[in-house]
């Protein structure tokens, strides 16, 4: 053994710090951690394991030859513009079809306003990049979508969650809220929101509250960030009319080609009022320069020549089919004390375990009985969600989502027994979780 490696055993033995660059670090470091869901990828893509986890789309269901034929063409056809540096703002001709998209949903926006991002995720914190200074706060649902508590906390906001139910946002909590923090001279910045389908909890905003959220915030002063990625995947009937489609000037909305085509293509966008654009531009032009022309083009073609609105109506069916297969399979095998949501699109169930219980105590367990899901504490920011899990349905197939519910449901009944003869304050130890891997939704 080296001196060196002797002095760094050494050190790891007596309690210090491994990171020799923990001192040089910028304090705004100290907030980017690892999520639940990083911690749970490397387990729950393995083969045996039924990952109720991970809100990955189902590409599969894509025509990947056409797919592959419509990037070969765009490389032979156009490869110098495709592979050339391109425009901070985003590729002129995607910006009109994105607008075109969000007419689905009653957005009637132009071009210039539209900024192409690298997926919504990077929309997301150039926002915040741009709007928060340490310790101002952010208002976001209570569960909220794990990738955005990420990068507030990486800018150090303070995250304070408002309540919701199975209709979203309660508008009283969320006034309430507003009117404690302005009362103790909190700096709010704005209020992040996933309306439609909302990742984690499946619930969605209903008409009559989107105008009450819309008011609460308007008269306060209070910017609405909007993050549709699901907008488009409702199992029933027409999209639901946007926040945005009723507010121009008070409303950011970030979309996402992510769940609708693929998310390996990593092209989303903000529509954002004109000075927010500007900024949101110049924070573009400074993280990346100018986005993928060539990923921008591809996209832009398959709008352009492939029938997407039928392919969006293909993945519905496909995910309503799963959705369904999940809602089944809870009925007929969880313990009659769990409760869960009934998401009407989108990919996500919010479910409840009973009382006494811990999703995240109970994970290692469920790991050994080959099924994944992710703890409810990873979608709040003050130590809520205990008893919660969120259950994603969109990429196993109908029967492993059904054997996937089947080893949960005896999971929990054994942590019931285990409660019932040792009472709710027992500490079970099931061991660890393995190695963290990348991110997925």
């Amino acid at each position: 053994m080296t001196q060196e490696s002797d002095h760094g055993r050494m050190a790891a033995t007596q309690g210090s710090r491994i990171d020799a660059y923990v001192d040089r670090y910028a304090a705004r470091a100290t907030g980017m951690v690892a999520s639940e869901i990083r911690a749970l990828f490397a387990v729950a893509s393995r083969p045996e394991v039924v990952s109720l986890a991970g809100g990955m789309p189902y590409v599969t269901a894509l025509p990947l030859d056409v797919v592959g034929e419509l990037v070969s063409d765009l490389v032979a056809r156009r490869g110098p513009v495709a592979l050339q540096y391109g425009s901070g703002q985003g590729d002129p001709h995607l910006r009109e079809q994105i607008c075109e998209v969000m007419r689905l949903e009653g957005i009637d926006a132009g071009p210039d306003d539209v900024v192409v991002t690298v997926g919504s995720q990077q929309a997301l914190d150039l926002i915040t990049r741009i709007f928060i200074d340490p310790g101002d706060v952010v208002l976001a649902e209570g569960p909220s979508y794990v990738g955005a508590l990420g990068t507030f906390s990486a800018y150090q906001a303070k995250v304070v969650h408002v309540a919701m139910d199975n209709e979203g946002i309660v508008p009283e909590s969320l006034a309430q809220t507003i009117y404690a923090l302005k009362a103790a001279g909190s700096r709010i910045k704005f209020l992040y929101t996933v309306p439609t389908f909302q990742n984690p909890a499946g619930v969605t905003l209903s008409v009559a509250r989107r105008r009450q959220v819309l008011e609460i915030c308007q008269r306060a002063g209070v910017l609405i960030i909007e993050d549709n990625p699901y907008g488009l995947l409702g199992f029933d009937g027409e999209p639901m009319r946007a926040l945005r489609a009723d507010n121009a000037d008070g409303v950011v909305y970030l979309g996402s080609f992510s769940k609708t085509l693929a998310p390996g293509f990593r092209v989303g966008w903000a529509l954002a009022p004109h000075a927010i654009r500007e900024k949101l531009v110049l924070a573009m032009e400074s993280a990346v320069l100018s986005h993928s022309s060539f990923t921008q083009l591809a996209v832009g073609q398959y709008l352009a020549t492939q029938p997407w609105r039928e392919q969006i109506k293909t993945f519905r069916e496909l995910y309503r089919e799963r959705r369904d297969a999940l809602l089944d399979a809870l009925e007929a095998l969880m313990p009659a004390e769990c409760t869960w949501t009934r998401p009407k699109g989108g990919f996500f169930v919010w479910a409840s375990l009973p009382e006494g219980l811990d999703s995240k105590a109970i994970l290692p367990r469920a790991v050994a009985e080959r099924v994944a899901f992710v703890p409810g504490t990873g979608f709040f920011t003050d130590g809520g969600g205990a008893r919660h899990m969120r259950l994603s349905y969109c990429y196993p197939e109908p029967e492993r989502i059904r054997e996937g519910v089947r080893r949960l449901a005896r999971v929990i009944e054994q942590e019931m027994q285990l409660r019932d003869t040792f009472g709710t304050g027992y500490a079970p130890d099931h061991g660890g979780v393995d190695t963290p891997g990348p991110d997925i939704a």
